[in-house]
């Protein structure tokens, strides 16, 4: 398959050969629509591509190559709701003097309160993740909000770009990938129907809190207008939100409501955030422990 060029080219380049390997990919009719788009400046260019497959709602790659100022890949796999794997999602920002990425097989379920969810998918990832962990060291403050959406592995961090963290965060995103593949390969289809509206449910209320409060949708407005960055947003990067489901970010997020009906803007409601990894070499939760 042919992918554009940008500094994430071999990342997208490795997951579309190694998904291959395991099942069938097959392209997306929304696929062309947001195939390649130059942004208002013509200083950088947005490449897209997305597929299903047997358990795969949608594996799709947006890459933005703006030369020496910028590199972004945001890559996510959603399964089929007929599964309740997590979520893969593999988010890289690169500028001059910044790197900022967060790497993790977001939780379908909540894996603060569910330890049987938990213990089913990251029990035996939990050396991978202190691995990457100590090589890519937490990124400092992250709220509480968007805590939920993370497992005990997740790799968030930021650092100043070298040739040996891209490598070393290229290696974590191969594991990551191969990981995420291999509980796909394991996984059995529910069929207990009530479940599969639950998981259903819970990535829909995933999508419609990314495409409300995603943090590279400034970037996108900026590069190719709003209209055009909504577009992308609710009917590529997070395919579904319109579509499997019908309650509203309101409905899910209440504490977000104003006054007005309108959707409080901030990030953070709460207001508590944490500084530090708040799960322990365990995964077990010691998020009120640290701040």
């Amino acid at each position: 398959m042919e992918i554009p060029a940008s500094t994430y080219h071999k990342f997208v380049q490795f997951a579309l050969e190694e998904a291959q390997l395991r099942t069938s990919l097959v392209p997306l009719p929304n696929q062309d629509r947001f195939r390649c788009i130059k942004s208002g400046d013509n200083k950088a260019k947005l490449c897209s591509l997305s597929f299903h497959a047997p358990k795969i709602r949608c594996l799709r790659s947006l890459t933005i190559a703006g030369g020496n100022m910028m590199q972004v890949l945001d890559f996510a796999i959603f399964p089929e709701a007929e599964f309740d794997l997590p979520i893969f999602c593999a988010n890289f920002f690169t500028g001059p003097t910044l790197s900022i990425i967060v790497l993790d097989l977001n939780p379908l379920h909540d894996v603060i309160t569910q330890s049987d969810y938990k213990d089913k998918y990251y029990r035996k990832l939990l050396p991978l993740g202190q691995r990457y962990a100590e090589l890519l060291p937490w990124g400092a403050k992250i709220t509480s909000e968007s805590l939920r959406f993370f497992s005990p592995i997740v790799i968030w961090s930021k650092f100043t770009p070298s040739q040996g963290l891209h490598e070393i965060l290229y290696s974590a995103f191969v594991d990551y990938l191969k990981a995420w593949l291999e509980l796909m390969e394991q996984s059995e289809e529910e069929k207990d129907s009530v479940q599969v509206i639950l998981n259903r449910e819970a990535q829909h209320r995933y999508l419609t809190w990314r495409a409300e409060k995603d943090p590279g949708y400034p970037l996108l407005k900026r590069l190719i207008g709003e209209s055009f960055a909504k577009d992308l947003v609710e009917n590529f990067l997070f395919n579904g939100v319109n579509t499997l489901g019908t309650k509203t970010f309101l409905d899910y997020f209440p504490e977000y409501g104003r006054q007005d009906g309108t959707v409080n803007q901030r990030r953070s409601i709460v207001g508590k955030s944490f500084e530090a990894r708040p799960w322990d070499e365990s995964g077990n939760f010691i998020g009120n422990e640290c701040r």
